[in-house]
């Protein structure tokens, strides 16, 4: 849908959201579920927080909503995953005030030179500048996204500065215990290679030691040719690759040829989870129901 319709017609529907004008508290609009926990873990109660991605679509495939416009246009701040994820935020951005703060939680990663390359697999560079932009499903990269959240949140709303500070340095504490139970499980694990549906564990793998050996999609929304289904299943046998990953955003049905053809299991990870998701229904349960998954496999 073109930009000027959307913000034609989240004119017409009544500029800011319900939820704004009932709690009268600050809006803050995130583009990815991880990212919205991270600022709730954050802000509490000070805040109400917007996601712009539903529970169960992809950010490499999303198109926004007038109700996405009406979000931003009265958001405090907007906070996005940056790297080309959420691409289609930039449209949005447009019809913005000028006072919104925009965070990209990926500068201070790049700043610090932590962000891989997608070069590993063809088609991650034409669509992310070349630049794998999966880091939130690293637990280490996540405590840096989260301080620079702090940090907008605190210049966006300097007299709850304190409050966004202290809320930061205990779910950081948190997140490295994530860390260390993460690493704990997967050193256990008897097989250390696997194949995901997309190259989004690559920052997961990279951290523990893991393999991602192939990945099923090349580029998010085109569909693999037989004749790389084919290499994949080679690469699973030769590998003795016991899981192979699909996504509960995609279809199954090339993890189910592939697992098919060479012995492996198939199983879902989830790298976005979502609210009212059992199970998935914040960062960590969402990161602890994946390694449950590898386990399940890969043990």
């Amino acid at each position: 849908m073109a930009l000027a319709l959307l913000v034609a017609l989240g004119a017409l529907s009544g500029g800011l959201t319900c939820e704004k004008e009932v709690t009268g508290k600050p809006v803050v609009v995130v583009t990815i579920f991880p990212l919205a926990d991270f600022v709730k873990n954050v802000a509490g109660d000070r805040v109400d927080v917007a996601t712009l991605l539903p529970s169960g679509a992809s950010p490499h495939t999303y198109e926004p909503t007038p109700g996405d416009v009406r979000d931003v246009a009265g958001a405090m701040l907007l906070v996005v995953s940056g790297a080309g994820l959420d691409f289609w935020v930039e449209d949005l951005k447009s019809a913005a005030s000028d006072s919104l703060a925009v965070l990209n939680t990926s500068a201070a990663l790049a700043e610090e030179g932590l962000l891989l390359s997608g070069d590993e697999h063809e088609g991650e560079e034409d669509d992310h500048g070349g630049v794998n932009p999966h880091y939130w499903l690293d637990p280490v990269l996540a405590q840096k996204q989260v301080e620079a959240i702090a940090a907008a949140l605190a210049a966006a709303d300097p007299d709850n500065a304190d409050f966004y500070e202290d809320n930061a340095a205990g779910y950081i504490d948190q997140l490295r215990s994530l860390d260390e139970e993460i690493a704990s499980e997967t050193r256990s694990f008897t097989s250390r290679e696997f194949i995901t549906f997309h190259p989004a564990w690559t920052y997961f793998a990279q951290r523990y030691g893991l393999v991602e050996a192939a990945v099923i999609e090349e580029s998010p929304g085109k569909e693999p040719s037989v004749e790389y289904i084919m290499h994949v299943v080679d690469v699973a046998r030769e590998h003795h690759v016991k899981a192979v990953f699909a996504e509960p955003q995609f279809s199954a049905k090339a993890a189910e040829a592939i697992a098919a053809d060479s012995g492996a299991r198939v199983l879902l990870l989830d790298p976005m989870g979502g609210e009212g998701l059992e199970g998935r229904d914040s960062y960590l349960a969402l990161m602890r129901y994946n390694v449950d998954q590898m386990a399940e496999a890969m043990a």
